[in-house]
C-alpha cells in the first residue's frame, strides 16, 4: 500500500489541527526518540519513500513528523490501537531538550493524514500515512461562501460574549479565503472537548466541517449568555446585600444617637426571658434583673455592655437547682469499685462505708475524701468508678502548678478578660447541681505573690462554709453543699489547715502478686484490645511478667508496667504483621529481645556482711526502697562527716545518733580515747539524690557501732525507726512501702518501731508472710538482732594523768580493736 513514513508523536488531551502552531512537553521514551529520530534524519537530508518497503527502510525528513492523539489519555505506554488513524502530519519548528531530561518543541500543523499501517521499532512508532486533500465542488463554491460568512458573524457574536478572544483574532479571520484555513482556525479558538476536535480533524467534507462549527458556535454562545445572566444576577444580589448592609449600618448609626435599637431590645426580651426560665437563686436572680436593668439603659456599643453580657450569660448557663438522679444500690457500688481494681478491698471498704452513710442520710455533711498514694496505683480510677457507682456527673479539675488564687475564686469583673474560677467553670461542664469533681494533684499547688490557691480551697472544701461559696467573678453566693469532691494527691506535704479539712485514705503500693494479678485480670487484656490483638496470636509467661515487674519498673503502681506490656505488644504485633512469626510467645528467655536490657536494680542486699554497712528503708514518692547506710572509722581528732545530700533533719538523726553512742560508749566497748583520735565519716550512697527524714536514726546507731567496734552487720537484716538520745525508738509512717522496698530487696528480716505493729493489722497477710517482722524499743534490742555479736563493754576510770581502762585484758582487747578498725 503505498504512502508516506513518519515517525508518530503520541498526544494526550490535545488534537492539533492544521495550519496551528502549539508548543509541546514530550517525556515518554517513545515520543522523545521519535522527535530525536525526526532531528537526525533532518540532518541527514534523508527524503521520503513511496511504498510499503518505505515503511521499513526510510524516514521522511523536513522535520516532519505524525501526531495521533490518544484514545484514552491515561495510558502511559500505548500500543498501535490505542491511537485514532486519523492525524495531522506537523512540522518541528523548534526543539529544546531541558534539565530535567523532558523535551519541549514548537510544531505546526501541516496537514490531515489517515494512517495505513503502523509498526513498532521497539524504541518508537512509525506510520505510513495517506494525506488527506478536501476537494470542494464547482456547485458547492456558493454554500460554502454562505457558511463561512454565517460561521463568521456568529464568531463575532462569540467574541462579544467571550472577552478572551481579541477583535485581532476576528480581524485575521475575516481575511481567510481557504475553507480548510478557516475551519481550522475557527476550530482552535473554540473550548471543544478532545473527541470534538477529533471529529473535526476526521471530517473530509468542507461543507459538514462548516456546519458543525455553526453548531458548536450556537451551543458555546448559549452557554456564554446563561453565564452572563447568572453573573448579572449574582452582582445585582451583591450590589442589593452591599446596599441593605450600609442601611443597617446606618441605621446602627441612627439608634446609638437615639439609644433605641430593636436588636438591644430583642437581646433584652431573650435575656429576660432566660432568667425567667433559670433556676436562679434569689440573690442570683436579683442581681441578674440589676445587670439586665443596666444593660437596657446604656449604650449598646460600650465597653461595659459586652462585660455585662459575657457576665449573664454566665450566670445563666451554670447549673441552679438542676439535679441528676444518683444511685442507691450499695450492692452495685460495690460490683463496680471491685470490677476496675485489685488488691484494694480495705480502701472499696472505706469507700463503701462513706457512700453508705450519704445513702442513708441524703446529704454530702461530712469530710471531703482525699486519696494520698504514689503514682500508678489507681487514685483517679477509683474517683471515676465512685462516680459511675453513685451515678454523678463526673468532672476532672487538674491543680498541679496552680499558683494563682483567682484559679479558684476567679477574676473580678473590673479586670480585661476577667472570667470565673476553675470551680464554677468546672460546674458550668457538669452541667449539674450535684457532680463528682476531682481536684487532682492537690498536693501540687504552689503559691507566689498573687494569693495562696490553697487557702482559697478551705472553703470549697468546709462543709459548713462551701453552701455560701463566692467567686469574685459571679459576686453572688453559689451553693456547693451538693458536689462530692474527692482530692487526690502523692503525698501530705500540703497547708495543714487543708489536710485538716480532708479525710486521708492512703492508698500503698502493690506487692509483686498484687502486680501479678493486675497485669493479668486487667492489663494485658486491655492492651490485646487497644492493639487489635486476636486470640491465639500473643502470649506473655507468668515468670516473664514477674521479671519485668522486678527488673524493667521502678514504680509503686503499674503505669511503668502497663508501658512495657504496651511496648512488647507493639514489637510482638510488628512481627506478626510483616509475616515473620505468626505468633510470638514471650518467655523470661526471650524478655529481653522485646523488652530491652534491664532498667534497675531494685535496691538489692548485699550478699556478705560488711562492718559500718546498715540496710536502712526508704519511702519515696514511688514506694518503698533499701537504703543503704555507711559509716567508717578513720583517724582524726573526733570530727563527723557527713555526705550523701541529706535534708537537715537527716543531719539532726545522724547527730543524735552519733551523741547516743558517745554517751553509751562504755556499754558499747568504746572508750574516750576512741573519739578522741578518731574521726566518724557517715555517707548514704547515690549522692545525687535528695535524702530527708528521721526514721533512718536506727540505722545510723547500727553502723557507727559497728564501724567503731569493728564487728559487722548481718546483710539480711533492715531496719526502719527514729531514734531519741535515750535509746528509744519511735514510729515511722509508710511502713507498707517500707515492708515492700524489703522484699524486693530480697530481705529476710525487718526491724520496725513497736508502736508501729498497729499499722500491720492494715498490710495484708501475704506481705506479712514474706517477711519476718520484728518489733523494737530500744536500740539495744536492735543491735542484739543487726550485730554478729553484741560488744562487750569496758571500764575505765578518771586519773590525774587522763582516762584509762582498769582492766589490762580489756585495754588489750581494745587496742586490737582499735587496730582492727584503722585497717
Amino acid at each position: 500500500m503505498a504512502g508516506f513514513v513518519y515517525p508518530v508523536l503520541a498526544l494526550r488531551d490535545i488534537v492539533v489541527l492544521p495550519g496551528i502552531v502549539v508548543p509541546l512537553f514530550v517525556g515518554r521514551n517513545k515520543s522523545i526518540k521519535a522527535l530525536e529520530v525526526v532531528v537526525e534524519e533532518q540532518k541527514s537530508g534523508d527524503v521520503p519513500k513511496k511504498g510499503s518497503k518505505a515503511l521499513q527502510e526510510h524516514l521522511v525528513g523536513e522535520q516532519k513528523i505524525l501526531l495521533l492523539t490518544q484514545r484514552d489519555p491515561e495510558k502511559d505506554d500505548p500500543i498501535a490501537t490505542d491511537l485514532y488513524a486519523f492525524g495531522t502530519i506537523a512540522s518541528v519548528l523548534q526543539y529544546l531538550k531541558l534539565p530535567d531530561g523532558t523535551v519541549k518543541v514548537l510544531v505546526e500543523g501541516l496537514e490531515r493524514a489517515r494512517v495505513l499501517k503502523m509498526v513498532d521499532r521497539g524504541s518508537y512508532f512509525v506510520a505510513a500515512v495517506e494525506p488527506i486533500v478536501t476537494d470542494i465542488k464547482e456547485s458547492d463554491k456558493y454554500e460554502v461562501e454562505a457558511l463561512m460568512r454565517a460561521v463568521l458573524s456568529r464568531f463575532e457574536e462569540y467574541m462579544k460574549l467571550n472577552k478572551k478572544i481579541t477583535p485581532e483574532i476576528y480581524a485575521s479571520l475575516s481575511h481567510i479565503q481557504a475553507p480548510d484555513t478557516f475551519c481550522d482556525t475557527v476550530a482552535s479558538h473554540l473550548n471543544l472537548k478532545v473527541a470534538e476536535r477529533q471529529e473535526m480533524l476526521e471530517m473530509v467534507s468542507i461543507l459538514r466541517r462548516l456546519e458543525k462549527l455553526y453548531h458548536h458556535l450556537g451551543a458555546e454562545i448559549g452557554v456564554l449568555q446563561t453565564e452572563h445572566k447568572v453573573r448579572k444576577r449574582v452582582d445585582e444580589q451583591m450590589k442589593e446585600e452591599k446596599r441593605k448592609y450600609f442601611l443597617n449600618e446606618q441605621i446602627k448609626a441612627l439608634n446609638k444617637e437615639l439609644n433605641d435599637g430593636d436588636d438591644l431590645g430583642n437581646e433584652v426580651a431573650t435575656l429576660s426571658e432566660r432568667i425567667e426560665k433559670t433556676k436562679l437563686s434569689k440573690e442570683a436572680a436579683e442581681k441578674a434583673k440589676g445587670e439586665l436593668k443596666k444593660l437596657k439603659s446604656m449604650n449598646p456599643m460600650a465597653p461595659e455592655a459586652t462585660v455585662i453580657r459575657n457576665y449573664l450569660d454566665w450566670l445563666l448557663m451554670l447549673p441552679w437547682n438542676e439535679f441528676s438522679k444518683t444511685h442507691s444500690d450499695l450492692e452495685t457500688a460495690e460490683t463496680i469499685l471491685n470490677r476496675d481494681h485489685y488488691g484494694l478491698e480495705k480502701i472499696n471498704d472505706r469507700i463503701l462505708e462513706y457512700l453508705a452513710v450519704q445513702l442513708r442520710t441524703q446529704q454530702l455533711r461530712g469530710p471531703i475524701l482525699c486519696l494520698v498514694g504514689p503514682p500508678g496505683v489507681g487514685k483517679t480510677s477509683i474517683v471515676r468508678a465512685i462516680a459511675e457507682a453513685t451515678g454523678r456527673t463526673y468532672v476532672r479539675m487538674s491543680l498541679g502548678g496552680v499558683r494563682d488564687e483567682a484559679e479558684i475564686r476567679g477574676h473580678r469583673r473590673t479586670y480585661i478578660g476577667s472570667m470565673p474560677g476553675r470551680i464554677i467553670q468546672a460546674m458550668k461542664k457538669a452541667k449539674t447541681s450535684n457532680p463528682l469533681i476531682l481536684l487532682d494533684e492537690i498536693d501540687k499547688m504552689s503559691s507566689d505573690y498573687r494569693g495562696d490557691p490553697a487557702a482559697a480551697l478551705l472553703e470549697v472544701l468546709d462543709p459548713e462554709q462551701n453552701a455560701f461559696f463566692q467567686d469574685h467573678y459571679l459576686e453572688v453566693e453559689y451553693d456547693l453543699s451538693h458536689v462530692m469532691f474527692v482530692a487526690t494527691a502523692n503525698s501530705l506535704d500540703m497547708p495543714r489547715p487543708l489536710a485538716d479539712r480532708m479525710e486521708i485514705i492512703r492508698i500503698a503500693g502493690y506487692a509483686e502478686n498484687e502486680k501479678m494479678e493486675i497485669a493479668k485480670r486487667h492489663l494485658l487484656p486491655r492492651i490485646i484490645k487497644e492493639h487489635g490483638i486476636k486470640k491465639n496470636e500473643w502470649k506473655i509467661s507468668d515468670e516473664a511478667v514477674r521479671t519485668l515487674i522486678q527488673d524493667y519498673t521502678r514504680e509503686a503502681g503499674v503505669r511503668s508496667l502497663e508501658r512495657e506490656l504496651a511496648k512488647m505488644a507493639r514489637k510482638s504485633l510488628k512481627q506478626i504483621i510483616s509475616k515473620k512469626a505468626k505468633s510470638v510467645a514471650i518467655t523470661q528467655k526471650n524478655l529481653s529481645k522485646f523488652a530491652g536490657v534491664k532498667k534497675f536494680s531494685f535496691g538489692e542486699a548485699e550478699k556478705e556482711n560488711f562492718v559500718g554497712v546498715t540496710n536502712g528503708l526508704a519511702y519515696t514518692e514511688v514506694g518503698g526502697d533499701l537504703l543503704t547506710l555507711e559509716a567508717v572509722c578513720l583517724p582524726g581528732k573526733g570530727h563527723i562527716k557527713i555526705t550523701g545530700k541529706l535534708g537537715d533533719v537527716m543531719q539532726e538523726s545522724i547527730q543524735a545518733a552519733a551523741s547516743y553512742v558517745r554517751s553509751h560508749g562504755a556499754q558499747l566497748g568504746i572508750t574516750p580515747e576512741m573519739y578522741q583520735k578518731h574521726d566518724i565519716h557517715v555517707h548514704v550512697p547515690e549522692g545525687a539524690v535528695p535524702k530527708d527524714g528521721p526514721s533512718a536514726g536506727v540505722g545510723m546507731v547500727t553502723s557507727i557501732v559497728s564501724a567503731m567496734t569493728n564487728i559487722p552487720i548481718h546483710s539480711s537484716v533492715a531496719m526502719t525507726g527514729e531514734i531519741t538520745l535515750r535509746g528509744r525508738v519511735l514510729p515511722i509512717g509508710g511502713l507498707k512501702e517500707k515492708l515492700l522496698g524489703a522484699i524486693r530487696g530480697g530481705i529476710k528480716t525487718v526491724i520496725i518501731p513497736k508502736k508501729n505493729m498497729k499499722d500491720l493489722e492494715e498490710i495484708q497477710d501475704n506481705i506479712k508472710g514474706e517477711v519476718e517482722i520484728i518489733p523494737v524499743s530500744t536500740i539495744d534490742e536492735v543491735l542484739a538482732i543487726a550485730l554478729e555479736r553484741m560488744p562487750k563493754p569496758v571500764i575505765w576510770e578518771t586519773t590525774s594523768t587522763g582516762i584509762r581502762e582498769k582492766s589490762s585484758k580489756i585495754k588489750g582487747r581494745r587496742n586490737h580493736q582499735e587496730r582492727d578498725a584503722l585497717h
